[in-house]
């Protein structure tokens, strides 16, 4: 690996040092709200709140019970997928639309509905051919605020669960979705467009714009470049953990990611929130060495996939090395596996991409992940797999760390035969059917509907072979866990994808955002024990090695058979 995808890695890394923290502690405040009522930023985000309230009808004052926070979310989503469904049926016909853009077909339709409400963004179509400007921005860019700003909720439900006690409520479902919009993702959002347009990101209204090309030996002169409301869509699709690009090349394309500075700063950007909701959780449970070794867990797993990502494409493939193909490291070429590649980051800065892209659920990428070697392909894959629990999506992914957590401490509790506790709360059968619930829904939403595929003949649109099936696999471990990233090479246009794919997001999102807040409505009803010398401590190192066997554990048992067919026979293959 060269030193300049070391020293990327270790800016990344000190950007966020830097950042986490106090984000961490304003979120902390948004949401603890202080005894008096008030919160960061009430004379300027206040008024715009008390419109959206009054507008929508909302009594902020009042909270909900478990089932109605969730009830509210559910409609939330499927008034959500209905709005999108018609204006992507309908764009054809609307304004702001200077290309001249068709209406979406009925199924299409249909999937990239539930896509972008479930935070997945998965595009089985090329977003400048194929959306409207209008579409782009209150259809899609909507979507990417108010699909992130839901999961932020969740995890803020199940937080209070755990820090109140014989209580009946965990918040108000549309007060933490409009806080999270208005106080956080849009003053971040903003800051972060207006770096991207300083770099060279698209920001405009215009249609195409044409330029003369320099290639004068075909008969092809002139190119029509794409033009929209791109900057500001890319820069919530990271902050977001969305993903979905306005450019079908994604973060490869320069008009979305121009160069290595923006591309650092869009890998910060979709690990800051998820980072940050930890730190947040440490202080709103009043115990920051809770939220230490969570977030320990979450980087020592995140550090290791994206280092043996960047040395897995960095090694290139043996194939080509036997055949003569110098693929080191020289002044003259970044060497490794180029193939899908963007030059101007090279195989290691592809890595260095992959990783926190499917670690969390972002589903961005700024290479083409088919083009990998057979184990760096398998490692985002098996990110995936894992829940995108490092750091997991904004919400979802912490969320997923403290089921983890859940489950560790009741595996403990049974070795030691006692009652297991979490952060003064008894962790007992009601919370244990549910955590399994969770846990199970993900493989529920992505096996069966891999297996199908890869057995009907309707559905054969994949490569023959183990490469085959890691497509396969991948794309529906990229949808049952809300991340949107693909092996391209697999024809997923079809009805069969678009209609299998569709349910495996919808089950994907909400089999596991359910029962995560029914495990909040069940924690908050129970008192708070306090600790005894019989209280197995959560907040050591040994409790964060438990957590991470834990999810290695059931991620391994569930998914290495399938891999095994998959990505590592094609490894020994070559």
């Amino acid at each position: 690996m060269s030193w300049q995808a070391i020293v990327q890695g270790l800016v990344l890394i000190a950007m966020l040092a830097v950042a986490v923290p106090p984000l961490g502690k304003y979120m902390a405040a948004v949401y603890g709200v202080r005894a008096d009522g008030s919160a960061p930023g009430d004379r300027f985000f206040g008024p715009v709140e008390r419109f959206i309230y009054r507008l929508c009808r909302i009594d902020h004052k009042r909270e909900q019970r478990w089932n109605v926070y969730a009830l509210s979310l559910v409609a939330f989503s499927v008034m959500s997928v209905l709005f999108l469904y018609a204006l992507l049926r309908l764009q054809g016909s609307l304004f702001f639309n200077p290309t001249d853009r068709q209406s979406v077909s009925p199924m299409g339709s249909f999937n990239a509905a539930i896509s972008f409400v479930t935070n997945t963004n998965w595009q089985w179509f090329s977003g400048e051919a194929a959306i409207s400007h209008l579409s782009q921005m209150i259809g899609f860019t909507v979507q990417n605020f108010v699909s992130a700003a839901a999961g932020m909720a969740v995890v803020v439900g199940l937080i209070r669960g755990i820090t109140r006690k014989r209580s009946r409520t965990i918040g108000n479902f549309w007060v933490d979705l409009t806080r999270t919009v208005v106080r956080i993702l849009l003053p971040l959002a903003l800051v972060f467009t207006v770096v991207l347009i300083s770099q060279g990101a698209v920001q405009n209204l215009h249609g195409n714009t044409t330029a003369t090309t320099i290639d004068k030996t075909t008969q092809v002169t002139t190119q029509a470049i794409p033009g929209g409301p791109f900057a500001s869509q890319e820069a919530i699709k990271e902050l977001g953990t969305n993903g979905g690009g306005p450019y079908n090349a994604n973060s490869a394309h320069p008009f979305e990611n121009p160069n290595p500075v923006t591309n650092i700063l869009e890998i910060f950007s979709l690990l800051l929130i998820p980072l940050s909701l930890v730190s947040m959780f440490g202080r709103l449970v009043g115990d920051r060495r809770q939220a230490r070794i969570l977030l320990a867990v979450m980087v020592g797993i995140l550090m290791v996939f994206t280092v043996f990502t960047m040395l897995a494409e960095q090694n290139g493939n043996p194939k080509l090395t036997t055949a003569g193909v110098d693929q080191s490291i020289s002044t003259t070429q970044s060497g490794g596996n180029m193939e899908g590649k963007e030059l101007r980051f090279g195989a290691a800065g592809c890595g260095l991409f992959a990783a926190p892209t499917t670690g969390t659920s972002t589903g961005a990428v700024n290479c083409m992940h088919d083009s990998f070697t057979p184990l760096g392909g398998m490692a985002p894959m098996m990110h995936m797999m894992l829940g995108e629990i490092s750091p997991g999506g904004v919400g979802v992914g912490l969320v997923g760390v403290l089921i983890m957590a859940l489950l560790a401490v009741f595996i403990a509790g049974l070795m030691v035969g006692r009652t297991p506790e979490y952060l003064g709360k008894k962790i007992q059968a009601a919370e244990m059917k549910l955590v399994a619930i969770y846990i199970l829904a993900m493989p529920f939403a992505m096996k069966p509907f891999a297996a199908a595929s890869a057995v009907l003949k309707s559905a054969n649109t994949y490569q023959s072979g183990p490469h085959g099936l890691s497509e396969i696999l991948y794309n529906f471990a990229s949808t049952a866990n809300n991340n949107g990233s693909a092996f391209a090479y697999q024809g997923t246009g079809t009805q069969w994808y678009t209609t299998t794919q569709g349910l495996s997001m919808l089950m994907g999102r909400f089999l596991t955002i359910i029962p995560a807040l029914a495990i909040g409505g069940a924690l908050v009803r129970k008192p708070k024990v306090p600790a005894t010398v019989g209280t197995m401590p959560t907040h050591t190192a040994l409790f964060g090695f438990l957590v991470a066997g834990v999810a290695i554990i059931v991620a391994g048992l569930t998914f290495f058979p399938a891999l095994a067919l998959g990505p590592i026979l094609e490894h020994f293959s070559l």
